[in-house]
């Protein structure tokens, strides 16, 4: 059976390559339930497990994950240091089962800011899935889009600094190699879940063009069935890229 059979989408229509989701709800979740905030961010491992699998069978290509922002260090010290644990333990624990199924693992942020056994942890998981290509899993912890679109411009004026580029030389398809995810295709869609309808500083540069999907649902409810929903609601959409239907119809530019 076909990707599209199985999402009963019809054939012509072009699916997603790269997801990104924002993962929001968990202590609402656990709160409903009268349960630690840690609990809710533990059954939305869950739920990361399950929209990892969906991935793969309907065929995308990158899935992007928004774990922990550069703002969320504000929370509780407890919540944090609960968080932090638990990102490590994951990491221990899925290690072995992401690269058993050709899972690259890649943490987009600023790492620098997370214990030196967390780093090594990180890193010893990119190393070992470098090489995998069923899916790229995109973990972004640490992360904001505005420190994302500023390290790229520090770097940039770095290697002028340097001599290897000048100021006049800067295009967006120059900029965008400093972005990180530069080597991915951009977001075709972008899921929040959790009632809420704003961006929160995610992957800003990169999600220009993305058609959003907003669901009430908090995120350790969110599974493989709802990432089918999401995917047959982005088949919906016409894309139009600044062009018009007409144009779209005509194949213009295409």
């Amino acid at each position: 059976m076909s990707v599209h059979e199985k999402l009963n989408i019809p054939p012509e229509k072009v699916l997603p390559k790269h997801i990104a989701i924002i993962m929001d709800g968990n202590n609402r979740w656990a709160k409903m339930r009268r349960l630690p905030s840690l609990a809710g961010h533990k059954a939305g491992v869950d739920s990361v497990r399950s929209v990892i699998e969906g991935c793969m069978e309907f065929g995308v290509e990158s899935l992007t994950l928004f774990a922990f922002s550069s703002e969320n260090w504000k929370r509780p010290e407890l919540e944090v240091k609960g968080l932090m644990e638990l990102f490590m333990l994951a990491l221990d624990r899925e290690a072995k089962k992401l690269h058993k199924n050709n899972i690259r693992l890649n943490v987009i942020g600023d790492k620098s800011r997370f214990s030196a056994s967390l780093q090594q942890k990180i890193a010893k998981v990119e190393a070992l899935t470098a090489d995998n290509t069923q899916l790229n899993l995109n973990i972004a912890a640490n992360y904001g889009g505005q420190w994302d679109i500023l390290q790229a411009t520090q770097r940039f004026a770095e290697a002028c600094v340097q001599g290897k580029l000048k100021p006049e030389e800067l295009t967006e398809t120059l900029f965008d190699s400093y972005i990180t995810l530069h080597d991915q295709a951009k977001p075709d869609l972008c899921i929040r879940t959790g009632g809420e309808s704003r961006i929160s500083n995610f992957l800003i540069w990169q999600m220009a063009y993305t058609e959003f999907h907003f669901v009430d649902d908090f995120w350790p409810d969110f599974n493989k069935a709802s990432l089918a929903e999401a995917i047959r609601d982005f088949c919906t959409r016409e894309r139009r890229f600044g062009k018009t239907s007409e144009q779209l119809e005509a194949g213009v530019g295409a």
